[in-house]
């Protein structure tokens, strides 16, 4: 992915809606140019898709928040499969440092939010966690499902 490709992105994050003109003119290059990079970055698979970004208080998930999970032993391949059974839970990250995993999760109510941290606080080989409810999103770039 060049510096082109790269700009074509950060414009198409900001609003994929964009008609291939505009993005053109504001790239410098022809439509031709830009409509060719778009259809090798889906065909590569670097794009995968074009979205529509909601308000955070736009959707039915009010509430929103980051759990941070600690995993005992070889537990994360058993863990992942069960939070993946949560349809609260939106998305999982691996990662280093104190927690094992982040995982990105959304309710309607607080007492919703209360009983799924206590759901997955049950999950076997979970030994810690940590949540912090997120109050606004300024800016994202991902749709929240």
């Amino acid at each position: 992915m060049d510096t082109l490709d790269q700009k074509l992105i950060a414009l198409l994050r900001h609003d994929a809606r964009r008609s291939i003109s505009d993005l053109a003119v504001d790239l410098g290059v022809s439509r031709a140019t830009v409509k060719a990079r778009m259809e090798r970055l889906e065909k590569s698979g670097d794009i995968v898709g074009y979205t529509v970004i909601l308000r955070a208080d736009a959707v039915d998930q009010r509430i929103r928040g980051i759990m941070m999970i600690e995993i005992e032993g070889h537990a994360a391949d058993r863990v992942v499969r069960a939070l993946g059974g949560f349809s609260e839970v939106s998305t999982i990250h691996t990662t280093n440092g104190r927690w094992d995993l982040v995982v990105e999760l959304g309710t309607s109510s607080l007492s919703d939010f209360d009983a799924v941290l206590r759901r997955i606080r049950l999950i076997p080989g979970i030994t810690g966690s940590e949540t912090s409810l997120l109050l606004a999103t300024p800016r994202s770039t991902k749709a929240w499902i």
